[in-house]
């Protein structure tokens, strides 16, 4: 089993999640960052003492990136990267809304690439569906389905293409699983060829704000 983790809660608010994390960091895939949104506009000592603290317990550690479905200015978006960096020395970015379509691709490529060359060694895409196939290739990490557990059990489908690529390339993001079916979520994840996951109880609003028996690796 392998967890991404966007745990959005403020440390202050729930300074609990974040102790919880410690014990299953180093079998944690990531533990995505998101202050204000991406960086925020100051460092957060906040964060500053929880990202440190998951980085020596083994935590990789990645930073959210919002990017408007290829809208945003790619040097806002570079600039949010080297703010996590520097502020939380995060090893790598989650780019959020990226674009699936494959018109967006050569945008992607070049912000990728850009990215890689300022130290980003992770580099995690969010469509939340399967994008057009050449974007597998730009990340290391694609998020390819990103919703509710009922919509995730009756309607998931996977394209015929994603059989050519490693299970380590895809994740799924899964919110509102009952917590008795936390076990059965991750397993389903494995089963549609994904081996990172992210199976979380929350709902609407606050999809991200708990965590689950497998983020905290009580699930096996």
């Amino acid at each position: 089993m392998s967890l991404l983790i966007p745990l959005y809660v403020h440390p202050a608010e729930d300074p609990g999640a974040w102790r919880r994390l410690i014990t299953p960091a180093a079998r944690t895939h990531a533990v995505v960052l998101n202050p204000a949104n991406g960086p925020g506009a100051a460092p957060d000592p906040a964060f500053t003492a929880a990202a440190r603290a998951l980085r020596a317990a083994g935590a990789p550690l990645l930073g959210y990136v919002d990017t408007d479905y290829g809208l945003r200015d790619r040097a806002e978006v570079v600039e949010d990267v080297r703010r996590h960096q520097k502020w939380y020395a995060v090893e790598g970015c989650f780019l959020d809304r990226v674009t699936a379509t494959a018109e967006g691709l050569p945008a992607c490529r070049r912000l990728v690439r850009e990215l890689r060359r300022l130290g980003a060694g992770t580099v995690v895409l969010t469509p939340g569906v399967h994008p057009a196939s050449g974007c597998i290739r730009l990340a290391d990490l694609t998020v390819t389905f990103e919703g509710p557990w009922p919509t995730y059990v009756s309607a998931f489908t996977r394209p015929v293409w994603t059989a050519r690529h490693p299970p380590e390339r895809f994740c799924h993001l899964v919110h509102g699983v009952p917590e008795a079916l936390v076990p059965l979520a991750v397993r389903t994840a494995h089963e549609r060829g994904a081996a990172v996951c992210g199976p979380v109880t929350g709902e609407p609003p606050d999809l991200w704000a708990e965590l689950t028996p497998a983020s905290t690796g009580a699930v096996g």
